[in-house]
This record gives C-alpha cells, sequence and structure tokens, in this order.
C-alpha cells in the first residue's frame, strides 16, 4: 500500500484534482511516521491549486522533500493500470464502458511482472513519444515512463513482410499488460501499449477481435478501407474497430504510442487486406 501512496504522492502538478490526490496520499504517509508535519503542511498547501508544486512550497521553506523508497516493478505496473483505467474513465465512445468492465477485476488483483528484454524500437521511440504525451497527459506518461524498459515489449512477427510490409515488421512493438500470459491473466481479454517509429505505414488490415486503440500521441492519419484516403485524428482520440472493420494508419511526425484492447476473439489473428497505393506511403 505505501508504494502506491508514495507512487500517488509523485503524481506531476497541472492535471485537475492532483492537488488533494497528493495531499490524500501524504495525510495517509504521515499517519505511517513516513512524511513530517511540516512536510505535510506542504502538501495541504499546494492542495489549494493543482498547479502548485509542494516542492517548491517546501524549498520556500528550507524543507527538504521527501525521499520515497524505490517502488518495486509491482507497484509501477498497479499505478500504470490504475492511471489507464482514469484516461479511460474521462472517454466516451464505442467499446470503452465494456473495456472498463472487463478491466476492473485486474485493477484489483496484484500483478505478476513478466520478465522484459531490450527491445531497440522502445530504445529508440519511448522517450520522445513520453515527451510528447506529457503535455496532455502528465501522469499517464510518468506512470509509463517509470516501467517502459522493464516491460515485455515483442516486435510481432507472425505477418509475412511480403504482406505487411518490409518497413512495419522491424519498427514497432507492443507490450500486453492483461491477457494471456500476461502480468494481469485475463481470458479472451488483451489490453496494453503499442508503439510505432515514426513516418510508418501500418498496412490495411482486419481482425475479428473489436478493437479499440487510444492513441497518446497524434496526430495521426487513419483510414477505414483500402485504397481510400487518409485523415488526421489527434491523440487521445478514441478508434474503434468492430470485428473485421478494415483500418490502416500512417504514423505522424512523432512516435506513435497507444493504448489498445481487443475485447474477445484475441486468439482470431489478423490478415492483411491489400490496397494499390502503399507505395506512395512506404
Amino acid at each position: 500500500m505505501s508504494a502506491a501512496l508514495w507512487l500517488a504522492l509523485a503524481e506531476p502538478a497541472g492535471p485537475a484534482g492532483s492537488g488533494r490526490r497528493r495531499y490524500a496520499a501524504a495525510m495517509a504517509l504521515h499517519g505511517a511516521g513516513l512524511l513530517s508535519t511540516a512536510q505535510l503542511e506542504s502538501y495541504r498547501e499546494a492542495a489549494t491549486t493543482d498547479a502548485i508544486d509542494p516542492h517548491r512550497v517546501m524549498a520556500d521553506r528550507g524543507l527538504a522533500p521527501p525521499e520515497p523508497p524505490e517502488p518495486d516493478l509491482a507497484a509501477r505496473l498497479s499505478h500504470l493500470l490504475q492511471e489507464t483505467d482514469r484516461c479511460l474513465s474521462a472517454l466516451t465512445g464505442p467499446g470503452i464502458a465494456e473495456i472498463r468492465s472487463l478491466l476492473a477485476p485486474s485493477l484489483l488483483q496484484r500483478p505478476v511482472p513478466r520478465t522484459g528484454s531490450d527491445n531497440p524500437v522502445v530504445r529508440s521511440h519511448i522517450a520522445a513519444a513520453l515527451e510528447a504525451m506529457h503535455p496532455t497527459d502528465p501522469t499517464l506518461a510518468a506512470a509509463i515512463g517509470t516501467l517502459a524498459r522493464d516491460l515485455p515489449w515483442i516486435t510481432y512477427d507472425a505477418y509475412p513482410l511480403s504482406e505487411i510490409g518490409p518497413h512495419f515488421g522491424r519498427v514497432h512493438a507492443f507490450c500486453t499488460l492483461v491477457g494471456a500470459g500476461a502480468a494481469w491473466p485475463a481470458d479472451d481479454f488483451d489490453l496494453g501499449l503499442f508503439l510505432v517509429a515514426p513516418g510508418v505505414l501500418y498496412r490495411d488490415h482486419a481482425h475479428p477481435a473489436p478493437e479499440l486503440y487510444l492513441p497518446l500521441t497524434g496526430p495521426h492519419r487513419w483510414r477505414f478501407a483500402p485504397d481510400t484516403p487518409f485523415r488526421p485524428l489527434p491523440a487521445f482520440h478514441p478508434v474503434w474497430n468492430p470485428p473485421l472493420q478494415p483500418h490502416a494508419t500512417l504514423t505522424g511526425a512523432v512516435p506513435f504510442l497507444s493504448l489498445f484492447a481487443w475485447t474477445r476473439d484475441v486468439d482470431q489473428p489478423a490478415h492483411v487486406l491489400p490496397a494499390s497505393d502503399w507505395s506512395l506511403y512506404e
């Protein structure tokens, strides 16, 4: 529990309600003897306005900021899942209520972290993606940033390169947080993160699974039928793909970082849909 409180205490200043959430965590830590009364008072004062950084209040008073212990991987994962649900809770649209319902049991469970390994796509592009999303949702960006290199990212190789194209197979990675074999096991439900380098075409494809994308960076371009024009969509604009809905993504000037969820039929493979204009974008 204390690990979650320390993570809440470190929430960046700015987001609505962040001052109250930091102060609530500070009161609990003070009650456990882990924060001084003077430090608690600084968090109380900062809570009057979300934009006030409590560390600045402490510096003005000559106080040292608290030194939290390094949270373990399970605590950081739990914090990320809570922030993911918090982000989804602010949205409306197809699939979101169902995904939050499927996600709810995992929020009550402690994760079993899976061993990650170095992924060159993540190493090259995660920092720029998090920098791009920080102005919109600094709390979620920070939660991803605390463990991005520790997650079990996969560069998917089930698409034949002759179908998916020579570039996509080398410049993307995904990580399942909730699903079969993930930190939170689930039956016929997947939720995780998806990362693609800038300026990459994810060719037209479809799959039986209903799918939500929540791009955390943007704008990126999308289309929902082969050989039709792409249109730009901004960050945090949900994209819902019903079963077998064709879709393609052309990533923009910043890396594409997105939440994704498949709500059923997760073991059914995707297939590429031919289009005549791929050479224009690759």
